[in-house]
């Protein structure tokens, strides 16, 4: 792209050519042009026949071509006099930028408050500017220019120049807890613009993830790794050269954790907010644009809730009694519960919705620590449990397995354990109990169960973990 120097000739300050605010003006003609790359190869404008007056492969794009969210809006405002007699007094260009929801100012060398009292333009001269703006808004965009001219700028015409501002990529994103302090994003985008003469191919020049302070992001590489003799493959230079053509899609992953001590504490709840991804691309042409996907959002930890599931039973029985793949480590559960307890007791008001129950329904949780990926067929393997009370009274606590509950992987001596009085608002103890697996398979660990011995509360737990039960490989 390239920029033709300013042409000034006849410019004055002030009332340099004739004096007197009462005397005559001509009326200044405006020229506006968007200052862009040419495109590829597709008849427009610069064109006679098939004859391309730039050469083989460029043409100026008609109008103002396509434009897309992320790129900078940049255009050319010419303010001629195109009388041979008389000069334009008091000249002054202010241009705005219109997008869907706001209104920009597009400060430049000849708005009003650059040239105050305007400039006088002196027959056949001409004042001019470059306004930028990034554009960072799906939708009809205006181009409002306003001319001031005249005794005192007491004249003026208006000019409206409406464009189209579409989206290049398509951009959804997959978030899947990692436990109590990291979360896995996978972001995917894929090339919308249309294929076609004006060739839609982009070129993803970076990719990361910007998180909000005390989160950290790290990108994890996807296959198509170097080969055995150090090379890489052509899926890997293909992937890592980042063209997208139309219709074409590619996935990032990211992994979102805590960054300081202080995170860790708190780790990472459902509602958080991670943070988004950031794309640079750029067209064949060397056109550069910028674009964000929405903010990432932490999901629930727990099954789904239906909305016009209220009782307290029922959710109890869902998160517990669920027939699908939950299970408590790994998940994030205690995290969602103290921080549903803590935005409760700072509300000062009755919680609403399924989610808000989240701290009466599992007013105890019960986390694994470092459970076993592995277990060897009956020998006995003691676990370690994380014991936390998140409701606002001390309770009298009997940890439970039941039996009856329990499949594949069961209890190794007696099936209860009185763990005295718990503190409230937070208060945890770590308890030991002895597993024995009875059959070969990939199991869950269930039928774990807290009671207050003092009000005879039961608080049932969602099962613990997964465990590979092998006949004769050792514990690791």
């Amino acid at each position: 792209r390239q920029e033709q120097p300013s042409t000034m000739s006849g410019v004055h300050k002030g009332q340099d050519i004739m004096s007197g605010d009462s005397l005559p003006s001509a009326v200044p003609t405006l020229k506006v042009m968007r200052l862009q790359s040419p495109e590829m190869g597709q008849p427009s404008a610069g064109m006679v026949g098939n004859r391309n007056l730039l050469g083989t492969a460029l043409a100026l794009p008609d109008s103002f071509g396509v434009i897309h969210i992320g790129e900078v809006f940049t255009a050319y405002i010419g303010a001629l006099n195109a009388s041979n007699d008389l000069p334009v007094r008091h000249l002054t260009v202010s241009a705005q930028l219109q997008t869907p929801s706001k209104r920009f100012p597009l400060p430049s060398k000849i708005d009003s408050s650059s040239i105050p009292g305007g400039a006088d333009v002196g027959p056949g001269g001409g004042v001019d500017a470059v306004v930028t703006r990034a554009l960072e808004e799906v939708g009809q965009h205006i181009l409002r220019l306003e001319v001031g001219y005249g005794n005192n700028g007491s004249k003026s015409l208006r000019k409206f120049y409406r464009f189209n501002v579409s989206n290049p990529l398509n951009i959804s994103e997959l978030t899947t807890r990692a436990g109590d302090s990291s979360c896995f994003v996978s972001i995917a985008i894929e090339n919308s613009i249309a294929s076609g003469g004006n060739l839609g191919g982009l070129t993803i020049s970076s990719a990361e993830f910007q998180t909000p302070p005390g989160l950290k992001a790290e990108r994890v590489s996807g296959c198509g790794g170097p080969t055995k003799a150090g090379t890489s493959s052509a899926v890997a230079l293909f992937d890592s050269c980042g063209r997208l053509e139309p219709g074409s899609s590619f996935r990032y992953l990211f992994r979102v954790s805590v960054a300081s001590e202080d995170s860790s504490m708190k780790g990472i709840a459902c509602g958080d907010e991670l943070g988004k991804a950031v794309f640079m691309w750029r067209k064949a042409m060397g056109e550069t644009g910028r674009i964000a996907s929405a903010s990432v959002i932490c999901p629930q930890a727990h099954p789904a809730i239906p909305p016009e599931m209220v009782d307290r039973r029922d959710i109890a029985r869902v998160w517990t009694e669920s027939d699908g793949k939950f299970v408590v480590n790994g998940s994030g559960l205690s995290v969602d519960v103290a921080a549903a307890a803590a935005n409760r007791s700072a509300a000062h008001s009755p919680a609403r919705g399924p989610a808000a129950f989240l701290d009466e329904v599992m007013a105890i949780t019960i986390e694994p620590i470092d459970p076993p990926k592995r277990m060897e067929l009956a020998k006995p393997t003691e676990i370690q449990l994380l014991i936390v009370n998140h409701s606002d009274r001390m309770m009298n606590l009997q940890l439970q397995m039941r039996l009856s509950q329990m499949n594949g992987v069961v209890v190794c001596g007696r099936s209860f354990k009185n763990l005295g009085e718990l503190a409230s608002h937070g208060a945890s103890l770590v308890v030991s109990v002895r597993l024995i697996a009875l059959v070969a398979g990939l199991l869950r660990v269930q039928g774990c169960a807290v009671v207050d011995l003092s009000t005879g509360q039961e608080i049932k737990q969602p099962p613990l973990f997964n465990v590979f039960v092998d006949k004769s490989t050792p514990d690791q």
